[in-house]
């Protein structure tokens, strides 16, 4: 049972942290680049966030994944033979890959901007007319993907709290019966 719990514990707090954050970074850090003062500081302010955000990130999703595993063995009997578990694991795990995905196609696009240093931009995610064609056609699509990521794993936080009412006692009993 403590394993259990750990494991939720490491699930839902990496969850968390890789839902918060790149939501706060959308909502906020994006857009107050953009006051930092001069075109090429809006970029510098917007690439020293997002890089100090990155291995925080990694770390949760990390953390969220070794969870998510270890959840998954300690309710292997339920995913077998609950009625329902089995689905919703399987939308857990679409939704997981489907948020890794555009993390990790995200980061790319954002190691081109970083990687171009003080970049002339609007703000984090919107390019001055002269930022590089390169820099500006990833900070579009990064423009688009910055809701894209908290989308997907808020509707992991959704699906991950409808999975806990699954596990109630009289849920179970009921899964069971069904199957």
């Amino acid at each position: 049972m403590a394993r259990n719990t750990l494991s939720r514990a490491m699930h839902d707090v990496g969850l968390a942290a890789w839902f918060g954050g790149t939501l706060a970074n959308a909502v906020a850090l994006n857009p107050a680049a953009g006051a930092a003062g001069g075109a090429s500081d809006t970029g510098r302010v917007a690439n020293a966030g997002w890089d100090r955000w990155t291995p925080v990130n990694a770390a949760a999703i990390g953390t969220h994944l070794f969870g998510s595993v270890g959840q998954l063995l300690g309710n292997r009997k339920r995913v077998a033979g609950q009625q329902g578990v089995a689905g919703m694991s399987v939308l857990k795990t679409t939704l997981t890959a489907a948020a890794l995905g555009v993390t990790a196609y995200s980061r790319a696009l954002g190691r081109v901007v970083s990687d171009a240093g003080s970049t002339p931009s609007r703000s984090g995610t919107r390019p001055s007319k002269r930022a590089k064609a390169e820099v500006a056609a990833a900070q579009a699509k990064l423009d688009q993907l910055q809701w894209v990521i908290p989308a997907l794993t808020g509707a992991l936080v959704a699906v991950s709290s409808y999975a806990g009412e699954q596990q109630r006692p009289g849920e179970v009993a009921r899964g069971f019966a069904q199957r």
